[in-house]
């Protein structure tokens, strides 16, 4: 589905005279407007393949109807999603989900839509039909050789349909660890998958950067093979250069303190991106910022202070993407509701006051740096974003337009009631 220009210009002049009251007074609220919307309209965030369907959980999964069933359809979605909020500009595939059947048929049509390809994401956590050998007992750290060479081969084979595709990161997942005390030799999964990741790792293109992603638990309950971001790190520096450690922020133990996590990681030049979603009890997967819009906020806070403090270009210099699972709401719905809430952290950081914020800490005056955090946060920035998006050709409520246009009837109408997405 092709968005309409005309439709949104019409529906931005019936919701521009409310918007331009509400910037005037935001920008009266806050400091260098001009410089954080011309911020905003260079930030993109990708979308992954995957959640353009709904979403799977133990239990059930429940589709909407309209699901993308095939690569070129899951493309055209995170284009109109682009259209709408203009901070979608580049799609996130799972291979073996995505592969194209067409290489130059994909990138001329990504193209039409204006998107890009971020980092392709491998599988090792389920077993292909195809494939010789199961992962049920682990990939990169398994105790059978033939088992990890298969692993290694598959990462070398997605970092190959990302080469074609123009992409440059490949992100590793593992679902590797135990379920039992005893079932696995802790310094040998280590050293197992070291192994495997420096097989892979020698196999990057020279431009490329590897994302080693970590999570504390699930599938395997016991232990994890890269559990958290020490262990990450501890991969991730052997490696070299080009290997980085991606945090998920669902992947984390209950308060965590991730926005510290974020400023080590950064300050160690080995923060490479972000997974973002929410959660209230563990990987969730929830629409950003749906509970914890305070710590998405601090988390933003430390990534604008230590990407100036190392003269980091915000757009490019990380990798931002949405990882999450719909399975009560609709998927694009959720996903412009995830980017906005992103923009509107990142926005309320880029306002903080950044030379008053660092006289009250080396002043050691503990009110004044709360004040100056909690004023950025509760101060209303969403027509700056609004502003970003307008000036940028979207709309100025994409939600709104979304439903107003009837576009998951229209999908339905296309595709059918009882269409599921390739992927989970």
């Amino acid at each position: 589905m092709i968005l309409d220009s005309n439709k949104v210009a019409a529906h931005n002049d019936g919701l521009y005279t409310a918007h331009k009251n509400k910037l005037v007074f935001t920008a009266s609220e806050i400091a260098e407007t001009e410089s954080i919307i011309k911020k905003l309209i260079d930030f993109q965030i990708a979308i992954p393949s995957w959640a353009l369907g709904t979403g799977g959980t133990r239990f059930g999964r429940f589709p909407g109807g309209g699901e993308p069933r095939s690569l070129e359809e899951k493309i055209e979605d995170v284009g109109l999603l682009h259209a709408l909020n203009n901070a979608s500009g580049a799609i996130s595939l799972h291979i073996p989900w995505d592969i194209p059947t067409d290489r130059n048929a994909i990138k001329a049509l990504a193209a039409q839509h204006g998107l890009k390809f971020d980092a392709v994401n491998s599988n090792t956590f389920q077993d292909q039909a195809d494939s010789a050998y199961s992962y049920k007992f682990g990939s990169l750290q398994n105790v059978n050789k033939s088992i990890r060479k298969q692993a290694v081969q598959h990462n070398i084979d997605v970092i190959q349909q990302g080469v074609e595709l123009g992409s440059e990161s490949l992100t590793v997942w593992l679902a590797d660890g135990s379920c039992f005390p005893g079932q696995l030799n802790f310094r040998k999964a280590y050293e197992n998958t070291l192994e495997s990741l420096q097989e892979i790792y020698e196999a990057l293109p020279s431009n490329w950067k590897l994302f080693l992603e970590y999570k504390c638990a699930e599938p395997n309950f016991y232990s994890t093979t890269v559990a958290d971001w020490g262990q990450s790190y501890s991969y991730v520096k052997k490696l070299g250069e080009q290997a980085k450690t991606l945090v998920d922020l669902g992947h984390h133990l209950p308060n965590a303190n991730i926005e510290q996590i974020v400023s080590l990681l950064l300050m160690e030049d080995k923060l490479g991106g972000f997974h973002f979603n929410d959660s209230k009890y563990g990987d969730d997967d929830l629409t950003a910022g749906a509970l914890k819009p305070y710590q998405l906020f601090l988390i933003f806070n430390e990534l604008v202070e230590g990407m100036d403090a190392r003269g980091m270009n915000h757009a490019t210099d990380l990798g931002w993407m949405i990882d999450a699972s719909h399975n009560v709401k609709d998927p694009m719905e959720d996903l412009l509701q995830s980017v906005e809430a992103i923009m509107i952290a990142y926005a309320q950081a880029l306002s903080v006051d950044r030379k008053a914020l660092e006289i009250a800490q080396n002043e050691n005056d503990v009110v004044k740096a709360q004040e100056i955090l909690q004023n950025a946060f509760r101060t209303d920035v969403r027509a700056l974003v609004a502003e970003a998006r307008l000036r940028a050709g979207a709309a100025l409520n994409p939600v709104a337009l979304y439903r107003e246009l009837g576009v998951r009837d229209a999908l339905i109408g296309a595709r059918g009631l009882k269409t599921v997405a390739t992927g989970l």
